[in-house]
């Protein structure tokens, strides 16, 4: 049991996806203008990446080393298209918003690497608690980003007004303004990272 809950919690921080590894920057920078967007596209991440690595560490032992790259698109395409088509019946506002970001899962590096580098070599089980970890990783920076940038930004907060709009702050609504609070993030997980080492280190002497 301690392995799975070191394998699920390895991507909540240690090796989070956004803070630590930095990859698919992209859509977390372009959707995080809003909270509901960060939740939206962080739950459909989370699903593909786990049914994905699933069914990748489910046949693993199946597919063929030379067209394994193909095999990996054909599944991450299909779970790509599910969310797609219920977004679009069930959240289409949601949907609207999110634009061209939820297609383009089907490439996005996180669950390509995921799926190459640990569902492939892993049980279903490893597999499964990994694609957690990792998409409730990128989830909560998502939401930490988005929760930042609606405030301040918009001053409101899922529909309702937070702050008056003559105290709003637009330049985090605008692309340097993500930059600028996903390079906070970063510098705070940096130092909580770092002072964990540091006790870690101080404990063990």
């Amino acid at each position: 049991m301690n392995k799975y809950w070191n394998i699920f919690t390895n991507g909540l921080l240690r090796e989070n996806p956004l803070l630590v590894i930095m990859i698919g920057l992209c859509s977390s920078l372009a959707v995080t203008t809003k909270f509901e967007n960060g939740i939206g596209m962080g739950l459909a991440m989370t699903f593909v990446l786990v049914m994905s690595e699933l069914i990748i560490s489910l046949f693993r032992k199946l597919i063929p080393d030379s067209i394994r790259i193909p095999v990996f698109i054909i599944v991450i395409a299909s779970f790509t298209t599910i969310v797609d088509l219920l977004m679009q019946a069930y959240l289409p506002a949601l949907s609207s918003a999110m634009g061209v970001f939820i297609p383009l899962i089907v490439v996005n590096c996180i669950i390509m690497g995921r799926v190459e580098s640990f569902a492939s070599k892993q049980t279903p089980a490893e597999s499964v608690c990994d694609a957690l970890g990792m998409g409730l990783g990128y989830t909560w920076v998502l939401c930490g980003i988005s929760l930042v940038r609606e405030v301040l930004g918009s001053g409101t907060l899922l529909g309702a007004t937070i702050i008056p709009a003559d105290y709003t702050i637009g330049f985090f609504t605008n692309a340097p303004g993500g930059f600028f609070v996903f390079g906070m993030f970063i510098a705070a997980s940096m130092a909580i990272r770092t002072a964990t080492e540091k006790k870690t280190a101080g404990d063990g002497k």
